[in-house]
């Protein structure tokens, strides 16, 4: 994942804190109006999955979920249990246009 997300983001990997690996950084401004530094895309290997964090939300990505493998979603998180059973090529696709949807937002 380390691997991948290098290449997406074509950012160097930080800690967030204890156990999140993040990627490049934006200022977040929350709907009540704080702002704070968080990373464009990252994960965790929690111990039920391997969660990533896609910024803006994963619904934007429905077609290419349909097509990833076994996986779950939250509002801007994907949970993977076992990184076999997705399709990674896909997984590279999901997350390249998330990186994309996340420039074009700073835009």
């Amino acid at each position: 994942m380390l691997a991948l997300m290098k290449k997406v983001t074509r950012a160097t990997p930080r800690m967030w804190g204890p156990s999140i690996v993040g990627f490049g950084s934006y200022r977040y401004r929350s709907a009540g109006g704080r702002e704070l530094d968080w990373f464009t895309m990252g994960f965790s290997p929690r111990k039920q999955a391997l969660t990533l964090y896609i910024t803006l939300g994963v619904e934007h990505h429905a077609k290419l979920l349909a097509k990833l493998g076994d996986h779950t979603t939250g509002k801007s998180c994907l949970y993977i249990r076992n990184l076999e059973r997705v399709d990674v090529a896909v997984l590279d696709q999901l997350l390249t246009a998330a990186v994309a949807r996340q420039a074009g937002r700073k835009a």
